[in-house]
């Protein structure tokens, strides 16, 4: 398991921040019953657009007023929900990395671009199987 994703509750609110759980897809976690109680105790369901989730890394960006469950997620579903929060331009970053995983072609310029998008270079790592500390020299730290 990797660490607790956040089920965020946000009524009322225009700013949307994460992502709606439609988006992600199926989440083990959603058929809980603690996660059931939550949405019925806000009187809300899954497809409402004012009940949108965020990664583990993102728990900085829960608004005060939010109300927010934390939900374990596979690592599978962690980055599933990942992609459904990134930006097109950082979801198709990140599909590339993946992909250099098969073909470790053009390793430097790809790991440069990526950096250019503000993906930090431990995700950058994490998502090419690079050494950190190779990616780290690449990004001249």
């Amino acid at each position: 398991m990797a660490d607790d994703a956040f089920i965020l509750f946000l009524p009322g609110m225009r700013a949307h921040v994460g992502a709606p759980l439609a988006a992600v897809g199926s989440l083990d976690c959603l058929e809980t019953p603690a996660v059931q109680g939550w949405l019925h105790a806000h009187d809300t369901s899954l497809t409402s657009d004012q009940v949108r989730i965020l990664p583990p890394e993102a728990s900085a960006a829960i608004p005060e007023e939010a109300e927010y469950l934390p939900v374990p997620l596979s690592t599978e579903e962690t980055e599933a929900v990942r992609r459904a929060c990134a930006t097109d331009v950082t979801a198709d970053i990140e599909a590339q990395l993946l992909d250099f995983r098969h073909t470790a072609e053009d390793r430097d310029r790809l790991v440069h671009q990526a950096l250019a998008t503000g993906l930090p270079p431990h995700r950058i790592a994490e998502l090419t199987g690079l050494d950190p500390q190779v990616v780290g020299e690449l990004a001249g730290h």
